[in-house]
C-alpha cells in the first residue's frame, strides 16, 4: 500500500531510516517543510498533523506524506508527527547537522547583504570566507570576516564547502571555472547569467530580476482584467 495515501494516524510509531535515494523533487521541498516545522516550534508546538503541516508549508498533504515517507517518517497514530523529530530527520537528510562551509565571492551590496544574513547559520549554513577580486575591498570586515583576496580561494576551500558566486555577470563564469578547479562541486549562482559546469557539479540559479519579471507579468494581467482589456 501507498503510505502517500494513509494519514499519518492510521500509521504506527516512525519506520527505521531507509537509505534510498531521495527523489529531487522531494529534495527541493524539504527546506520549505524544514522552515515550516520551526515556525511551529517558534509557537510552542510539539506535534502536528500532516494536514496541518502541509498548510503551513503550502503543499499538497498527500504529497508532504510521501516525501516524509522517503525518510522513513510516518507519524504516529493519533499524534501526528513530533516536531523536534522531524526537524532533526529533515536536518539530516539536507546535511544541516554537520558544519556546512560557504564560500562567497564577490563582496558588492549583494554580496554584503548575503554576508550580514544572519539565518544562514541559525539553518546550519554559515559563510565562512568572502573573496574579491578587487584589490581595494581585500582587508575589509564584513560581518566579523575579513574580505580575501580571490587568488586565496584554494586555501579557504575545504571538502564539502559550498561556493556562492555574488559577481558581476562578466566575472560570474571565470569565478565559477575557478570554484571548480579548487574542488566545489556545489555552487549557488546569483549572477543574471547562465554558467557551465562540469558533471558531477551542482549548480542552482537565483535571479532576481527574471523574478521580478514574472511578477510585474501577473500585475500586468490583473491590471488588464481589471481594465477589462484582453490578455
Amino acid at each position: 500500500m501507498d503510505p502517500s495515501s494513509l494519514s499519518e494516524d492510521a500509521l504506527a510509531t516512525p519506520a527505521p531510516r531507509r537509505q534510498a535515494m531521495v527523489p529531487e523533487a522531494t529534495v527541493a521541498r524539504l527546506p520549505i517543510y524544514l522552515r515550516a516545522l520551526h515556525v511551529l516550534a517558534d509557537d510552542g508546538q510539539t506535534t502536528v498533523s500532516s494536514e496541518a503541516l502541509a498548510e503551513v508549508a503550502g503543499v499538497n498533504s498527500a504529497k508532504l506524506r510521501k516525501d516524509l515517507s522517503h525518510l522513513g517518517s510516518y507519524g504516529t497514530r493519533g499524534v501526528g508527527y513530533d516536531v523536534a523529530h522531524l526537524i532533526e530527520q529533515v536536518s539530516a537528510e539536507l546535511g544541516l547537522l554537520r558544519h556546512c562551509s560557504v564560500v562567497l565571492v564577490g563582496v558588492g551590496n549583494l554580496g554584503r547583504a548575503l554576508a550580514g544574513y544572519g539565518g544562514f547559520a541559525s539553518r546550519g549554513l554559515a559563510i565562512d570566507a568572502l573573496l574579491d577580486a578587487d584589490r581595494n575591498r581585500v582587508g575589509e570586515q564584513i560581518a566579523g570576516l575579513t574580505v580575501r583576496h580571490i587568488d586565496e580561494l584554494c586555501d579557504v576551500v575545504s571538502k564539502g564547502s559550498i561556493g556562492v558566486i555574488a559577481t558581476p555577470a562578466q566575472a560570474a563564469q571565470q569565478v565559477c571555472d575557478r570554484l571548480v578547479a579548487a574542488g566545489v562541486t556545489s555552487i549557488l549562482n546569483f549572477a543574471p547569467t547562465v554558467l557551465s559546469v562540469p558533471p558531477g557539479v551542482d549548480l542552482r540559479k537565483v535571479d532576481l530580476s527574471l523574478e521580478l519579471q514574472i511578477l510585474s507579468f501577473h500585475e500586468h494581467r490583473k491590471a488588464a482584467l481589471a481594465q477589462g482589456a484582453p490578455v
